[in-house]
């Protein structure tokens, strides 16, 4: 199911996605650390967007659009990028990895546990790209 980028349904997609693909459940069944996710106004994106997402052993346990941060005070990471730097990574125009590295995807939490899992992070970010259809 793939839905427009950034949406309530898009996350729920992404949700729904995470826990049925079996190359992703595979990949990052040793991966534990919840997410939050910060979108910075940019080009069509008019005000800041919040997600969370709970993942844990190749599933995601929790999904939350728009969330209230005071409900997620210590996350294991939170990510903040503008909508252009976010959406291009959706698109596969800009390597997850590079961003982090150039920092237009910043990353505030366990940068050692993050590297040691650079299969699970591409591999999240491949299911994201799949349950996006379009860019707002």
């Amino acid at each position: 199911m793939s839905a427009i980028f950034p949406s309530e349904e898009w996350l729920k997609g992404l949700e729904e996605k995470l826990n049925t693909d079996e190359r992703y459940a595979d990949i990052a069944k040793i991966w534990e650390g919840d997410l939050f996710f910060r979108i910075e106004p940019e080009g069509n994106l008019k005000e800041e967007l919040t997600f969370y997402l709970d993942l844990w052993h190749g599933k995601c346990r929790k999904a939350e659009y728009k969330p209230d941060p005071s409900a997620y005070p210590k996350p294991t990471f939170v990510m903040i990028a503008t909508y252009n730097n976010i959406t291009a990574i959706l698109k596969g125009k800009m390597n997850p990895m590079t961003a982090m590295m150039t920092m237009k995807l910043k990353v505030q939490g366990n940068m050692g546990y993050m590297m040691r899992n650079v299969p699970t992070v591409l591999d999240f970010v491949r299911v994201a790209g799949e349950a996006t259809e379009e860019i707002l």
